[in-house]
């Protein structure tokens, strides 16, 4: 079995924590609200906005003999810069007030979760960063174009409020492929174990994210 694979098979039982939050199934089933999609974008934006800043912080704390990654994370931070500001035009386009959203507090679900990130980046080991990778790739390709559909039959929102969420859906079956070859090259267990312990945090922490949209933990 390659890394990934077992990457896969060791988070299922953490997965399903943030599968069955239940914001997932009320957009999937077109009974969430306005709020509530709002909400969540608001959440989007509090994590999104740290994905380059986290991924500079691993680039430049991974050694020497890591430089093939060190090339894959500017890849990444190329595809990622500026993905807060579609989140706030998508916010925008909801009707909501973007800038208020811009200077406001995440919830302290949202919150704990960039904690954790930023932790196990400056404290632990860059690499356990990519079990975050693994868990918001991984949730784009499973439910981002099947809850932007439900969404938008529920609310009659136009095009322009899902810009974050069709950009993160079917299209990023790419990137997952990427990843996937980057984290077969990874053949430390150690090195492995993190990233797979991550991972389990991080299924952990964005289904309480998820889950803080309706109250429900």
């Amino acid at each position: 079995m390659n890394f990934f694979e077992r990457l896969k098979n060791e988070t299922e039982d953490a997965r399903q924590h943030l599968y069955t939050a239940p914001i997932i199934n009320k957009a999937l089933t077109h009974t969430i609200t306005l709020d509530e999609y709002v909400s969540f974008l608001t959440e989007a934006y509090h994590h999104v906005k740290h994905t380059t800043p986290l991924l500079m912080a691993v680039g430049s704390r991974l050694p020497e003999q890591k430089e093939w990654l060190r090339n894959a994370v500017a890849e990444y931070i190329e595809e990622e810069l500026g993905h807060q500001e579609w989140i706030l035009n998508d916010i925008e386009a909801c009707g909501a007030d973007k800038e208020a959203v811009r200077r406001s507090q995440p919830a302290p679900a949202t919150e704990l979760m960039v904690a954790y990130a930023y932790d196990t980046v400056n404290r632990i080991n860059p690499l356990g960063f990519f079990g975050m990778v693994h868990v918001l790739e991984g949730t784009s390709i499973a439910t981002a174009d099947s809850a932007a559909d439900g969404v938008q039959k529920s609310l009659g929102l136009p095009n322009e409020a899902f810009s974050y969420l069709r950009s993160h859906g079917a299209l990023d079956l790419e990137h997952v492929k990427f990843f996937e070859s980057l984290m077969n090259k990874i053949d430390d267990k150690e090195e492995q174990d993190l990233i797979i312990h991550c991972a389990k945090m991080v299924f952990r922490l964005y289904g309480d994210v998820f889950r803080s949209i309706t109250n429900d933990y």
